[in-house]
């Protein structure tokens, strides 16, 4: 089989490598004729643990082609994934002008039958709109090629990508034929040899099983936010109940982790986008509206308990940030609560030091010199009056007191992901806050 995929961002590039790994020949097809000449020389633009390798491996067995035409990769080409970006608009809609602009060039350019499939996340009824543009597109070339469109969304965690797409919990496809149906099974078979399910169900309910899911596990993490802002007011500890609910198998661990709030590429973006779809249709997601409100108070949880420790004055304070990027294992900064965090801290007067394993050229790019990057965990720490943890590095989850002192003006530690134990941090004589609990 021959497959193109067009748009070689963080959805793109893992879709189009992982293809690749099953034997599948793959052309990753991107506008930016900067990222592409980047790729054709081995230079990955995002950090996906292990995606590097297999890109490598995959584009030396002329597995795996980039290119920005994407005429030429229409050749025999057999479907076609639109995984471009689909950025919220001021609204909270999801700006769809990338997905059209893809659908209108392969209507342009096919002269077979082949499935165009939506893999970025769109609201629902954006198969119709890329159904029409493709239709138009042939109408004005006075063709009539058969094809169809179909919505098959990812569920790629960053940092576990690669593991996600080869090992998936389930693949859901939206497809409208039986054709389509087939030639979706012919593709996806190499990843259902060990029982991972496929499920087939109509355009609409696919396109919305991504929004729902994102948006069940946003809902998750903020309402164990609140309950933990709750644990504070009445004196107890947010992990205990944690374990508590948890054990509940209709309940399960996972997303139940009180923090600083989420963020990321998907969630934030997700769950607006699903709040404005619900509003076209005159439908109110109170709850959902409730969960972002939520999320955009708790980004603001670490700073207020800074000036509250501070008496409300930080000028001059150097304040150490361990972590920026919104989770481990990433570079991602899109909506990162540590981004909130430092305009607060600065706005207030405060001097930032900062330290991320991958993340600080990100933030540069986006923020610039506004704080100061470090080396490493401990030189970040010089003369600091207070060390959060904003993102849970495996780096940072142990914690050598006796260096932190030596290097430390005040002992002060916010934990913003409750890894570290409150009363081993006291004993430490370092004053300890985290989130929801008990000290």
């Amino acid at each position: 089989m021959k497959i193109s995929v067009v748009g070689t961002g963080y959805v793109g590039l893992v879709t189009g490598t992982c293809f690749a790994e099953t034997g599948i020949t793959v052309h990753c097809v991107d506008i930016d004729k900067e990222k592409i000449n980047k790729l054709n020389n081995g230079i990955v633009p995002i950090y996906e643990p292990g995606l590097e390798k297999m890109i490598e491996r995959n584009v030396k067995k002329e597995r795996l082609f980039f290119t920005t035409d994407l005429k030429e990769t229409l050749v025999d080409c057999d479907v076609v994934f639109s995984a471009v970006g689909t950025p919220p608009d001021e609204d909270g809609s999801a700006d769809l002008q990338y997905v059209i602009a893809v659908a209108r060039e392969v209507g342009k350019y096919m002269d077979h039958y082949m499935v165009i499939v939506t893999k970025s996340t769109v609201p629902i009824g954006t198969a119709k709109k890329v159904k029409a543009a493709i239709q138009e597109e042939l109408d004005k070339r006075g063709v009539n090629i058969e094809f169809d469109v179909a919505s098959n969304p990812e569920f790629l965690k960053e940092g576990d990508a690669i593991d996600d797409f080869m090992k998936p919990d389930r693949i859901v496809i939206g497809i409208e034929t039986e054709k389509a149906e087939n030639l979706m099974k012919k593709l996806y078979k190499p990843f259902l040899l060990n029982g991972h399910p496929i499920l087939f169900m109509d355009v609409p309910s696919a396109e919305l099983t991504k929004y729902a899911a994102n948006s069940m596990l946003a809902t998750r993490i903020s309402f164990m936010n609140e309950l933990a802002n709750l644990c504070e007011i009445v004196g107890a500890d947010v992990n205990l109940v944690r374990k508590g609910i948890g054990s509940d198998s209709r309940i399960g661990h996972k997303f139940l982790y009180a923090g600083v709030g989420y963020g990321g590429s998907c969630f934030p973006k997700d769950v607006k986008a699903l709040i404005k779809t619900a509003k076209e249709y005159k439908f109110n997601l109170s709850i959902l509206q409730s969960v972002e409100d939520v999320n955009d108070r708790q980004k603001s949880v670490m700073f207020d308990k800074i000036m509250k420790h501070f008496g409300g004055d930080i000028k001059g304070k150097i304040i150490t940030l361990w972590g920026l990027s919104f989770k481990p294992n990433t570079d991602d900064m899109r909506e990162a609560p540590a981004l909130v965090l430092i305009e607060k801290l600065i706005g207030a007067g405060a001097k930032v030091k900062a330290y991320d394993p991958v993340a600080m050229e990100e933030t540069h790019r986006k923020i610039g010199d506004i704080i100061e990057y470090s080396k490493d965990q401990f030189e970040a720490l010089i003369d600091s009056s207070a060390l959060i943890l904003v993102t849970e590095w495996n780096e940072f989850r142990m914690i050598n007191y006796k260096v932190v002192e030596r290097l430390m003006k005040e002992k002060a530690i916010f934990d913003g992901r409750n890894i570290y134990e409150p009363k081993e941090v006291i004993e430490q004589g370092f004053a300890y806050y985290g989130i929801g609990r008990r000290m």
